[in-house]
């Protein structure tokens, strides 16, 4: 059996993804194709390289994103998304989609032309470095003849990709946001950022219907895209919100279409 697993972006919220792999596989589940944009392109592009869920959130928990070293020289953003390649390449030893051990997929957007762009073969570092890309903080990616960035700025929950491919999906979604009060937006990255994600979680939640399972806890938008001192706590909802999904579906059982369920409680805003 094929079994997709769909990633979100989410900025360190995708650190839930890795909690959400841990629970998976406990229950004995192991999924044969990944589709990921942004932080889902990362967790995925490290599962699908046969990392062990401690070892991916090991990576979390060492990169640096905003190292001195890293500032952007006459590019567009702050921070060189390039430089980030040989902290991949630590762990990517063979830099390609060929090599690794289940079936991936990542999304980009291609910012010159602004098409939805995805990557499933050939060259895979610089991609899954373009997925997470984030606009205005990080500098797009030149990948052949163009520049990429966020998969999530046009598919940031892409079940598409893979649904074709796969008897059954699983979505971790790591996204949602909450009401905030203005004093909380203290700079202008932290509008933007609101923005692009309100747009994001209404295409996004259109998608869940599409899948067989969706882990998706709201209480991830009690934390910031960039900040990472709470990953242990992110960590762990995404792991206790996995196994009380599974719980509550018996998804093992479920054997069609016609029989695709979720939780929704898990959709909601507390």
């Amino acid at each position: 059996m094929n079994i997709g697993l769909v990633l979100s972006g989410g900025g360190v919220r995708g650190v839930a993804h890795i909690g959400a792999i841990k629970a998976l596989e406990e229950d004995g589940i192991v999924p044969t194709h990944i589709s990921g944009s942004s932080a889902g392109a990362v967790v995925g592009a490290l599962y699908a390289s046969d990392y062990s869920w401690k070892d991916i959130l090991t990576f979390f928990k060492g990169i640096q994103l905003f190292d001195i070293k890293k500032y952007a020289r006459k590019k567009p953003g702050f921070i060189d998304a390039e430089k980030f390649y040989f902290d991949f390449k630590q762990y990517l030893k063979k830099d390609t989609f060929e090599a690794l051990g289940k079936k991936l997929t990542v999304t980009t957007t291609d910012i010159l032309n602004g098409e939805l762009t995805i990557f499933n073969q050939g060259e895979l570092i610089k991609p899954v470095i373009a997925s997470a890309a984030f606009p205005g903080i990080f500098t797009p990616v030149q990948i052949g003849d163009s520049y990429f960035i966020d998969g999530g700025a046009l598919d940031n929950f892409p079940v598409a990709p893979i649904k074709n491919d796969c008897d059954m999906l699983i979505g971790v979604y790591a996204n949602w946001f909450k009401k905030v009060a203005i004093h909380e937006l203290k700079h202008s990255y932290n509008v933007v950022e609101r923005v692009f994600k309100i747009r994001s979680v209404i295409d996004d939640v259109s998608k869940f219907s599409e899948c067989d399972l969706v882990i998706a806890p709201v209480d991830l938008g009690d934390y910031g895209t960039f900040d990472k001192k709470k990953l242990d706590e992110i960590f762990e909802l995404g792991y206790n919100a996995t196994k009380e999904a599974l719980v509550k579906t018996d998804f093992l059982k479920i054997k069609g279409p016609s029989e695709k369920s979720f939780d929704r409680t898990l959709e909601t805003s507390s």
